[in-house]
């Protein structure tokens, strides 16, 4: 190959280089057009906003808030006037547990005694005034559980003087309300008579007061 040829050559792949640079910058250019135009759509809809005309007549009054118009500034000082002040923070008092009241259910089998524990709750239901503590010799206690109520198991006579003889179980009883009495803050103990459980008007009508400290039975 020639001299002339060779250079005919060079020449050419230095044309296709220059064309592809161009190529890539128009590329670019159009690219950084398209940014540049969206970048402008943003500003114009900026501008345009509510928000962006409240800013800068803001900022002109934070410069100089005697040159305002007299009709911005009435506007802003009663929008601060009309500003609500802040609540007061709430303090979280804590909430005291109702006082109980000890119902002694000795001798009830286990239809007196559900009917018993249900006629509590009603009373409650009415008048949730106190919680109900539920001292029962019924080994089937258990199976009122989920009524809402405290129940407590103490077995009865027979069966205490029959295991342990040595110790009386007039005591025990009194040992164990006494327990109960302070360990629920009761304020009442209500003996119920197995032959005439109480009806919801006996529950509703016990309304007397018992005197601190002490056992009161009814």
């Amino acid at each position: 190959m020639t001299d002339t040829g060779e250079e005919m050559q060079a020449l050419v792949v230095r044309l296709r280089t220059v064309e592809q640079e161009r190529d890539a910058w128009r590329t670019r250019c159009a690219g950084l057009a398209g940014e540049r135009d969206s970048e402008r759509e943003q500003a114009r809809r900026l501008r345009g906003s509510g928000s962006y005309r409240l800013g800068r007549t803001l900022v002109s009054f934070a410069r100089e808030p005697l040159q305002g118009p007299p009709r911005l500034i009435r506007r802003l000082v009663g929008r601060i006037r009309r500003r609500p002040d802040a609540p007061a923070r709430r303090t979280r008092t804590a909430k005291r547990p109702l006082p109980a009241r000890l119902y002694v259910a000795m001798g009830l089998d286990l239809p007196a005694l559900r009917e018993l524990v249900q006629t509590l709750r009603r009373r409650l239901t009415v008048e949730p005034d106190h919680r109900a503590v539920v001292l029962t010799d019924n080994p089937e206690f258990s199976l009122l559980r989920k009524a809402g109520l405290i129940l407590e198991y103490l077995p009865d006579r027979w069966t205490w003087e029959r295991h342990r003889p040595d110790r009386a179980w007039d005591e025990v009883l009194a040992g164990r309300l006494s327990r109960l009495y302070a360990e629920h803050a009761a304020t009442h103990v209500v003996f119920v008579d197995p032959e005439r459980p109480p009806a919801l008007t006996d529950l509703l009508d016990d309304t007397t007061p018992s005197a601190p400290g002490s056992l009161q039975q009814t």
